[in-house]
């Protein structure tokens, strides 16, 4: 009879990149990209969105394709889609490279500190609970982290809750903690 053997899991820090603003975050989950989204990234996004379309439109105007009465709105349709893909694209990498540290951040570092010391103040696990086993966790931690990096070739995003983000914790329990007792003194 064969005994099984425990399974080993590497779960060191990972590997972080230099960047000129702070680090947030390098796997930050979707909904976290999404709602740090700034109103420039929605601008740009959808501007992104309306240029296939709008390019189509103007070249059909400019020089007509005579292809038949079916086919523009095919073609609209179609360039619609890829406009509709590309300018979501757009305006994820734009956020997310706030996460990163890749461009100006502020407003998000502020906004991560306010979430995650609430967090630490209700006892709530600060990147959320999964239902995956720790070595899944992993797994899916190396497959996403900075796959914005990459974005225009293989689109990848974290929907998994975990632990690896590439950050020390240890700040926001002792912002926490310093709030806590500023309330008591209160």
């Amino acid at each position: 009879m064969a005994t099984e053997q425990p399974q080993k899991t590497f779960a060191g820090p990972s590997k972080t990149v230099h960047a000129d603003y702070p680090l947030i975050d390098n796997d930050p989950h979707f909904k976290r990209v999404i709602g740090y989204a700034r109103t420039s990234d929605y601008a740009v996004g959808g501007l992104a969105a309306l240029s296939g379309p709008g390019l189509m439109y103007a070249v059909e105007k400019f020089a007509p394709s005579h292809a038949g009465r079916g086919a523009f709105p095919k073609i609209m349709r179609l360039a619609g889609a890829i406009g509709i893909t590309g300018g979501f694209l757009i305006f994820y990498q734009r956020s997310i490279l706030r996460f990163y540290g890749a461009t100006e951040n502020r407003r998000e570092v502020e906004m991560d500190m306010r979430e995650m010391v609430d967090k630490v103040k209700r006892g709530e696990s600060l990147y959320g609970e999964s239902q995956l086993s720790p070595h899944m966790q992993g797994v899916a931690a190396r497959q996403s982290r900075y796959s914005a990096l990459f974005m225009g070739v293989v689109p990848w995003f974290n929907f998994v809750n975990h632990s690896q983000h590439g950050v020390d914790t240890a700040k926001y329990y002792q912002q926490a903690e310093r709030e806590l007792e500023a309330e008591k003194k209160a």
